[in-house]
């Protein structure tokens, strides 16, 4: 059988500290803000998932979720609510709530929030050892602030000089 994991509570949230099964709700979790790229919901806790990276995504109109990059491995989207672009292969398009993305791996991408509010994405992608990412020079994501100013696979040479994650309080309810 599988054990059930410890869950703790901190003024930040619930995060799971040891492996095994759990139950929470994402209005409880451990969140980060970044005041570049928007807040997460890290559902994972502190013992990440094996195979799957799982977590859930606000950015505010404007927000890139990140720098436009692709990765070795798959990755899907599920917008929750709210607009947001999609930065795909140097294309543009407009999602709203119910739009799923699918990132076969290689597919270049960013998400900038648009509309009026928040937009609240489910973000989904495989792990596996060995896996990485590439940060390609782009017009496109430079003019949406998701740009970087020469190509890179570190994640470290893209983020430099980029404000950090700093935990937050549990964001109660999703736009």
């Amino acid at each position: 059988m599988i054990d059930e994991a410890r869950l703790d509570e901190s003024e930040h949230g619930r995060v799971a500290k040891t492996d095994g099964w759990y139950v929470v709700n994402a209005t409880e979790c451990r969140w980060y803000r970044n005041e570049k790229f928007g807040e997460v919901c890290q559902l994972e806790g502190d013992v990440r998932f094996r195979q799957i990276g799982v977590n859930i995504h606000v950015v505010r109109p404007g927000q890139p979720s990140c720098h436009y990059h692709s990765e070795t491995e798959q990755e899907d989207f599920l917008v929750l609510a709210g607009e947001c672009l999609l930065l795909v292969e140097e294309q543009e398009r407009l999602l709203r709530a119910g739009d799923f993305v699918h990132c076969p791996p290689g597919t270049r991408h960013v998400f900038v929030g648009a509309g009026d509010g928040p937009c609240t994405i489910l973000m989904i992608g495989a792990r596996t050892p060995g896996g990485g990412v590439t940060y390609p020079v782009s017009e496109l994501a430079t003019r949406h602030g998701a740009g970087v100013s020469r190509e890179t696979s570190s994640p470290a040479e893209s983020y430099a000089g980029c404000p950090r994650w700093t935990p937050a309080a549990p964001r109660r309810a999703f736009p």
